[in-house]
């Protein structure tokens, strides 16, 4: 993980060792400093021309001065740009492997929790990055330096300052510690909060509508609580760390003092020596503070990094195989031979041994009781899940000889939960085929039966129409759905129950709009209302053991069997 973590650092060594040689710079005039102090008040009052010396002596300081806030202003600005442009490419890699994942993986995951790990855990990453090496290197070089200058100094006051850097080593660490498990807490509250805003706000009209914000708020309350209760103890644990710490250097302080007193007492120590070690006691303990709060920054980062790595390593189940090529154009001939599936949580088997046979252009409807499996079906077609046994083929060849993409540019989805992203009519019709033009955008909503209701709307297509299309009614947002895959002008469609939220009016519209859509093209429905595959040229009537019924309308009828229980139980 830490060969990982470091090759991060690769398209970017220039900027890290300019970093580390500023910051280097300014540890080391922060060292230099109080000797040029002690030079002042030790050698240099003492001399007849002592104030041309001190005048030189304060411009090179104040030069010093300007070149260690410049070296300040260097780290925190570009190390800190270094760290972001890691993060930045760990952001890109996350991103990239969330949009590989299988429907599999999202069918099992929180919303919230997916989005803190591409945020808040990013950005300790990248703390870690920019201030973890410039932190130890610097701290070090400052901690021994001190020291070395502290004993050569006096080494009794060095043994006096040294004599409580242990105690404070001790404290600091079992401290630290704690705030280590608070911090962890408080992360796992933070994610916990996270998820549970975003289902709430994502659900707000179903909140509305059952009047139940007095739930939602209790339900908030818990959370809110608990994630106060995380922070309060973590800060109650950083109070006493940053407090204990304050006391110990100040302790230190004193302590020198005592000693220095009692030592120039006893004419073994100069006032200046006593002022100049004084001055680096800042020096001696700050390193320490640093390299303390180093390992709460370390542990909160490689912790972020290895549930980044344990993010990156799930799985992609389905991906192109070595060979995999783009497809022709779909004549439409699908066939399933002897499918079986299963997801991969559950042992228990949806299909089993599915077999069937799809002419090009025929218009095939799905029903059967929920879950028989009718989406599960169709969503192996574009190989949203992996057949766990058996061959998908479309026109003779096996789905799997052919790139993603390929496969499902040649496949249009209109279903019954549309999802219409943030942005203007125009923009979301074009999702269906980004390279399209205006005009053939305009063409595919007048083929939806989108046209007259678009131009209707306040800036027509460049409508804002608000997240998931929440400006729209149900109907409208379904045509702009079948405009997206007019646009994608797909041979094969799947229809998994896309009238079956709406009133009737739109259903009749829509009915009309997806009729028109799967003329010519070999179509998949799925439909809980029968009275809208009356005209299909095949049922097939699912159920847990697989196909068990298959005609037309009326055949079906006459056969008297599930399908004829079903249609009673709806028109009766």
């Amino acid at each position: 993980m830490i060969k990982k973590f470091i090759s991060y650092y690769k398209p970017h060594w220039k900027l890290f060792w300019a970093d580390m040689f500023f910051a280097t710079l300014g540890g080391g005039i922060a060292l230099v400093i109080p000797l040029m102090v002690r030079f002042i008040t030790g050698d240099v009052i003492n001399r007849p021309d002592a104030l041309q010396w001190i005048l030189i002596i304060a411009a090179a300081m104040v030069g010093l001065i300007v070149l260690e806030a410049y070296c300040t202003y260097f780290t925190a600005n570009y190390g800190h740009v270094m760290g972001a442009k890691m993060e930045y490419t760990m952001r890109a890699e996350l991103f990239d492997h969330y949009q590989k994942l299988s429907f599999s993986f999202y069918d099992n995951q929180k919303v919230g929790h997916l989005m803190s790990r591409i945020g808040n855990d990013l950005f300790d990453i990248a703390e870690l990055a920019h201030h973890g090496p410039e932190d130890i290197f610097i701290s070090l070089m400052k901690l021994v330096g001190s020291l070395i200058i502290m004993m050569s100094l006096n080494w009794k006051l060095g043994v006096a300052a040294l004599l409580i850097l242990p105690v404070m080593i001790l404290f600091a660490a079992k401290c630290n510690k704690k705030m280590r498990a608070a911090f962890k807490r408080s992360r796992e509250k933070i994610s916990e909060f996270n998820a549970g805003m975003e289902d709430n706000l994502s659900g707000i009209r179903v909140v509305k509508s059952f009047a139940n914000e007095g739930e939602e708020g209790k339900k908030f309350a818990v959370v809110n609580d608990g994630l106060l209760d995380a922070k309060k103890y973590a800060y109650k644990n950083m109070g006493i760390f940053h407090s204990g710490l304050g006391a110990f250097t100040t302790f230190i302080t004193i302590a020198v003092l005592v000693v220095g007193a009692i030592l120039i007492t006893y004419k073994q120590l100069t006032a200046t020596d006593l002022v100049t070690f004084v001055l680096y006691i800042n020096n001696f303990t700050e390193p320490v503070r640093k390299l303390i709060n180093f390992t709460e920054q370390f542990q909160n980062g490689a912790t972020a990094f290895g549930r980044f790595r344990e993010m990156m390593e799930v799985p992609i189940e389905i991906v192109d195989e070595k060979d995999a090529v783009l497809p022709p154009r779909f004549e439409g001939a699908v066939e399933f031979r002897d499918v079986s599936f299963h997801y991969p949580e559950h042992e228990k088997t949806v299909l089993s041994k599915v077999s069937l046979q799809v002419q090009p252009g025929e218009y095939i409807a799905l029903v059967g009781e929920s879950g028989a499996g009718k989406s599960t079906l169709c969503n192996l077609i574009p190989r949203f899940y992996e057949v766990s046994d058996g061959a998908i083929l479309i026109d003779g060849e096996d789905i799997r000889r052919y790139t993603l993409k390929g496969l499902r540019d040649q496949i249009g989805m209109v279903q019954q939960d549309v999802y219409l992203f943030a942005g203007t009519v125009m923009e979301n019709i074009r999702y269906g085929r980004p390279e399209a033009t205006d005009e053939e955008i305009i063409e595919a909503a007048k083929k939806a039966n989108a046209h007259e209701f678009i131009m209707a709307l306040p800036n027509g297509y460049h409508t804002d129409i608000g997240q998931r299309g929440i400006k729209l009614s149900g109907g409208q947002k379904q045509r702009l759905s079948i405009a997206r895959v007019f646009l994608k002008n797909p041979p094969i469609l799947i229809f998994d129950e896309a009238t079956s939220a709406l009133d009737n009016e739109s259903e009749r519209v829509v009915q009309e709009s997806l009729e028109t859509l799967a003329k010519d093209r070999t179509t998949f429905v799925i439909a809980h209302r029968l009275s809208t595959i009356r005209n299909a040229k095949r049922i097939l009537v699912l159920t847990e053991e697989g196909i068990a019924e298959q005609g037309s309308h009326a055949e079906l009828l006459e056969k008297n069997g599930i399908y004829a229980e079903l249609y009673n139980m709806q028109f009766n």
